[in-house]
């Protein structure tokens, strides 16, 4: 590996690379890419987290790939989704591109050469490759460890504390009483799934979380295939349907959030009763701030009506040896707490940029269009959606680093970095997410490690896939916020006419 030159590397073999790589492999089948993993097999988050009932929380036919029809469930199992990317990654033939237990440690630019050097480990030591190009594809949060609060007293508790992201194989729930500290979709998922062999199982959240329940089903597609329409027209149509329904959702939800609100209390109460108590499921922010979880066939909510669950509102005081005080003054006891409590952001894995000797530090650049940094060259990153499916945007950034890579060949570019120009300069850079718009912890957490953005379109990440599926396939690649330059250092395009 490290005796050629690539001409794109891809970091990471989850959701995102594998569909970076189909792009490559398919669309631009001249250049040399790879794609290096540092986990042992492919798969990213779906082969990260065992803990029991992992699924997905958006539908597939959306979060699956646009070229790859869906056959299964809406809402699928992490095994399932395994298997959809094994089946796309032996379909594709990209098994030989993907090389795993490679863990990139620092990435180093040199504008003399317009060359990456990066630097990786594998079991047999340090190695380096130099790239063209970098297509950064490694999610955005820390595999290996999740986010756990430091509260007091935590090592007084007699039991056994777990992480989801860290569920231990050999862990023992059964006649056991459970609490899981949490409300988003890793605890709604977990609840139902541990009630069934555990004592009791209680949720713990601060505040409530917005659910959206329904049938696990998709009454279009299954009428579709009992009139044997062909899959790949099944999965077309039922893909636009479904992002057009998560459209006028979305829109609805800062419209109208109070009917938005109604319709999702409405679907909790056909599982639960017209006259259960709706405090705990009734968040104080409006819905879409934070991440709706859907929750498949209201499994959490049977769990919760059936006894086998309960939900407790409250803030913790401290850990106890018998389970948890709360600021109420109650006592929850517990054998073992899961703490369903989020993961810890990270920003392009962490991993070390230099740009011609110079450090740099993410948080003092801006994002252009959520894909790039500003004045860091050769660089694309994939960062999804919170609003729709994470891999809508794989597949639009796959259209438009093939773009981006032709338009170099045919003017002869070997860098291209984006740059403010000099009349945006002075603006107002500020966070990389609007936290009136939308502000779960983690962002809020890592908003330290996350690019700037300031009132200029190109240089935000809208999170607006119904605005981007149109606009990004119109971006004008000889825009003067991108400069090129050819090997020598000469500047290219429209930035070589401008400077004359």
């Amino acid at each position: 590996m490290s005796e050629q030159i690539l001409d794109v590397l891809i970091v990471g073999a989850g959701i995102s690379g594998v569909g970076a790589a189909r792009h490559m492999k398919t669309r631009c089948p001249g250049k040399k890419v790879a794609v290096f993993e540092a986990l042992d097999g492919f798969g990213g988050t779906w082969k990260v987290h065992t803990y029991p009932g992992i699924r997905s929380d958006s539908d597939l036919y959306t979060f699956g790939y646009r070229d790859k029809p869906w056959t299964g469930p809406p809402i699928a199992t992490a095994d399932e989704i395994l298997t959809y990317m094994g089946e796309f990654i032996e379909e594709n033939g990209l098994a030989p591109l993907i090389h795993y237990n490679h863990k990139i440690t620092k990435a180093e630019w040199s504008s003399a050469e317009k060359l990456y050097t990066v630097t990786y480990e594998t079991p047999d030591g340090e190695h380096t490759v130099k790239a063209r190009f970098l297509w950064m594809c490694q999610g955005y949060y820390d595999l290996d460890k999740g986010y756990t609060p430091d509260w007091d007293g935590m090592d007084s508790f007699k039991g056994e504390i777990v992480h989801p992201q860290n569920w231990p194989d050999n862990i023992d729930l059964s006649g056991k009483k459970v609490v899981v500290i949490g409300s988003g979709a890793t605890a709604a998922t977990l609840v139902p799934n541990i009630a069934k062999s555990c004592d009791h199982v209680t949720m713990l959240q601060r505040s409530p979380t917005y659910f959206s329940t329904g049938r696990n089903a998709n009454d279009l597609a299954d009428e579709l295939r009992r009139l044997e329409i062909d899959e790949e027209w099944i999965h077309t149509i039922i893909r636009k349907k479904a992002l057009t329904d998560q459209r006028d959702f979305t829109a609805a939800a800062r419209s109208d959030p109070d009917a938005v609100k109604k319709m999702l209390f409405d679907n909790i109460k056909a599982v639960m009763g017209e006259d259960c108590d709706m405090t705990p499921f009734t968040p104080n922010y409006r819905p879409w701030r934070q991440r709706i979880a859907f929750v498949p066939d209201g499994d959490f909510f049977h769990a919760v009506r059936e006894g086998k669950a309960s939900v407790v509102t409250d803030h913790i005081d401290r850990f106890v040896p018998e389970g948890i005080k709360l600021k109420s003054g109650e006592v929850l006891e517990a054998d073992i707490i899961i703490t369903a409590t989020g993961f810890n952001l990270k920003f392009l894995g962490n991993i070390p940029f230099v740009v011609d000797g110079e450090p740099i530090d993410f948080n003092d650049r801006l994002t252009w269009r959520g894909m790039m940094i500003e004045d860091v060259p050769n660089m694309l990153y994939v960062f999804g959606y919170f609003r729709a499916s994470w891999t809508l945007r794989v597949d639009l950034l796959g259209d438009f680093m093939v773009r981006l890579l032709e338009h170099m060949d045919q003017t002869g570019a070997a860098e291209v970095r984006p740059q403010v120009p000099a009349n945006e300069r002075a603006l107002e850079r500020m966070s990389w997410m609007d936290a009136v718009d939308f502000n779960p912890g983690y962002l809020q957490r890592g908003e330290h490690l996350m690019p700037k953005r300031i009132d200029h379109l190109e240089w935000q990440h809208t999170q607006d896939y119904w605005h981007e599926k149109d606009a990004l396939p119109e971006v004008d690649l000889d825009e003067a916020s991108l400069v090129y330059e050819d090997a020598s250092g000469q500047l290219v395009g429209k930035a070589s006419a401008n400077a004359a």
